[in-house]
């Protein structure tokens, strides 16, 4: 591949170099962050040679190139000169002196939700599924509203939603680039009990004369994300007036004593007006037109999704939920949305005729039903269009029945069939609306699908070809010695492989856990078999062994995902996590480099399982075998506990 061409090309339909606000990347995909993102031509750059797709979400402009990432990020770089190095680069007081990137108001706000949001959702998704849980007890007499373990469970479920401001707090401390526990600190001001005591006295308060409004901020979403952006601005002027030498104490001091008053007397209070005043506007429009908001989102949940605006009403429903005990703006919307995408889907795997396309649809229109519609909709649906559309027909029709019938959802959960029980509550028929919606939302999609039909793509599956996700397994076939002897792995993959002599290669586990299909990863560069075939592994240790012998070929700067070529022609990549390129190396440990000579079974990387967690990140570790192309016929052993060693995969 002619890397700098592919670089020149790149760097063309983003909107040339001075668009590039700053460029960074992970282990398979350039992440752009543009001035101005029209001027990125995306369908001329998925159809660029070496271009395996584009992503927009989150403020990033992703464009995915696979393993040979480093080489045209080097190019790009290269051709920027000194502008990249100014967008990279930042002052001693922590503020970026690079160009700042010209997004809309909507843009901006979108990626401050979704980053701030994103390290709270398994806190609040669980929350929600207890209190789901919680539902079915009662609904069935196996527990009461006054028992002491209702009580409790409750408790549970509602510790998420009361402390939200400090949770939110760690988001947006990443999103603005300040500290994490003092951000946390002043959400933790904004929830004392001082201050609820305050509340219930109900006198006048003031603080140096200034008169002080009492408000309640628990389950409160953009007081905090205020606060915090604007502590983001207050720690780096105590950053530059502190005097070295005491630094330790007074910065802190500062920034502690100029934004908790601030944030108690001027800046809470206005964010609790803003918050209000939105939600108000959005139940108005419910109160006049109930059907509104559920066909909306019913319909464009999926073009919600594709441009990443689907964060913008998480605030808005948060709030209802912490308030109301319930809220109406996003859940019964997605519902009928997710069940049609699952309909859509499923009417495809059972019309298609070609092999690929039903096995995604199959296990990708399943997974929809249940809630998660992303494999669905970038796999299945967005591809051959026309079941988009009967997808956004057919949950706008079951979004207008869920409007009309006023379903409601009691827990911050995906919705889909496995989440039914977050519709359960204190109206007994709110259930009964929710599994209606189902139906419609299901029936309708499905019949249009069936009708309209598609265009089925050829099948071009060689004849005995298997796909990776094949749950048998080779036996009693020779296979390939991994000794390394002499020859170099760069030497060895200049040649052709021989495959009258090698029948077949096994690919041992890299790690301790649990042996899973790829789909199960939730990243659809990985799930979809974009970067090639291979296998997941939900890892039980942090620790990470090489599968093969041979030459560490690529190991990126935040130590998450590494390459290796072995000996017999095979290139493995393994990337811990999604999106652990974001931790910068945080809580992984490794002295490899390239071009080390490695052994089956020598210890790589290491890392820290429950502290990757607890920065909002999946450590579930994909094995993807590079070169598939290379390797006709490549099958899973079953999904199992595997221990390091074992064999999970072997390449014919």
């Amino acid at each position: 591949m002619d890397y700098r061409k592919l670089g020149q090309e790149i760097t063309e339909l983003v909107g040339k170099k001075d668009n590039i606000a700053r460029l960074t990347h992970c282990a398979t995909r350039l992440r752009f962050e543009l001035h101005d993102i029209s001027k990125a031509e995306t369908e001329k750059l998925k159809a660029l040679p070496g271009v395996i797709t584009v992503v927009n979400n989150g403020g990033q402009y992703q464009v995915v190139v696979g393993n040979e990432v480093q080489q045209v990020y080097r190019v790009i770089t290269q051709q920027m000169g000194s502008a990249t190095r100014s967008a990279d680069s930042k002052s001693d007081s922590g503020k970026n002196n690079g160009p700042k990137q010209k997004q809309s108001w909507i843009s901006r706000f979108i990626s401050v939700i979704s980053t701030t949001f994103t390290p709270v959702i398994p806190a609040i998704i669980g929350a929600g599924m207890i209190k789901a849980i919680l539902a079915v007890l009662v609904l069935t007499g196996l527990v009461t509203t006054e028992s002491q373990n209702y009580y409790i469970l409750n408790t549970i479920a509602d510790a998420a939603f009361y402390f939200m401001p400090i949770l939110l707090a760690y988001g947006a401390s990443i999103k603005f680039e300040t500290s994490p526990i003092m951000a946390m600190t002043v959400a933790g001001v904004l929830l004392h009990p001082g201050w609820s005591a305050l509340m219930t006295e109900g006198k006048d308060v003031f603080f140096i004369g200034v008169p002080v409004r009492l408000t309640d901020y628990a389950g409160s979403v953009l007081p905090i994300i205020i606060v915090v952006w604007l502590m983001s601005y207050i720690e780096r002027f105590a950053d530059r007036v502190s005097p070295s030498m005491i630094k330790f104490f007074t910065k802190p001091m500062i920034v502690l004593l100029i934004t908790a008053p601030l944030a108690l007397v001027a800046i809470g209070p206005f964010g609790t007006y803003l918050n209000d005043l939105v939600a108000m506007g959005a139940e108005a429009i419910n109160a006049r037109a109930s059907w509104l908001i559920p066909l909306l989102m019913g319909t464009l949940q999926p073009f919600l999704i594709v441009t990443g605006t689907a964060w913008a009403m998480t605030p808005i429903a948060t709030s209802q939920l912490t308030k109301n005990g319930y809220e109406m703006i996003n859940g019964p919307g997605m519902l009928a949305s997710n069940i049609a995408q699952g309909g859509a889907t499923l009417a495809v795997a059972l019309k298609t005729k070609n092999k690929k396309l039903k096995q995604l649809a199959a296990s990708s229109g399943f997974t929809a039903v249940l809630g998660i519609t992303e494999p669905s909709l970038y796999g299945v649906t967005l591809k051959l269009k026309k079941p988009l559309i009967t997808a956004m027909i057919g949950g706008g029709v079951a979004g207008i029945y869920a409007g009309l019938t006023g379903l409601v959802r009691y827990a911050f959960v995906s919705p889909g069939l496995a989440a039914l029980p977050a519709f359960i509550g204190s109206n007994p028929m709110n259930i009964v609306h929710a599994i209606v919606t189902c139906l419609i939302a299901f029936i309708v999609t499905f019949a249009l699908t069936w009708i309209i039909g598609f265009e089925d793509p050829v099948d071009d599956e060689e004849e005995g070809n298997t796909n990776v996700n094949d749950d048998k397994t080779l036996s009693g076939q020779p296979v390939q010695d991994h000794t390394p002897g002499t020859k170099s792995a760069a030497t060895t993959n200049a040649n052709v492989l021989n495959q009258n002599e090698i029948h077949s290669l096994m690919i041992a586990s890299p790690m301790q856990g649990e042996l899973v299909h790829l789909d199960r990863v939730p990243d659809d560069v990985f799930s979809l078999g974009l970067l090639g075939k291979g296998a997941a592994i939900i890892p039980a240790k942090g620790e990470l062994y090489a599968p093969i012998a041979g030459e560490v070929t690529a190991f990126m700067d935040s130590k998450h995902a590494v390459k290796l070529n072995g000996y017999n022609g095979e290139e493995i990549l393994i990337h811990i996590g999604v999106d652990t390129v974001n931790l910068k190396g945080r809580h992984f440990d490794s002295s490899i480099k390239v071009g080390d000579q490695v052994q089956q079974g020598d210890l790589l990387i290491s890392f820290d399982i429950d502290a990757i967690k607890a920065e909002g990140y999946e450590v579930i570790t994909p094995i993807i075998i590079a070169n598939s192309d290379r390797f006709p016929d490549i099958k899973l052993e079953k999904q199992r506990s595997v221990e390091v060693g074992a064999t999970i995969m072997h390449l014919s």
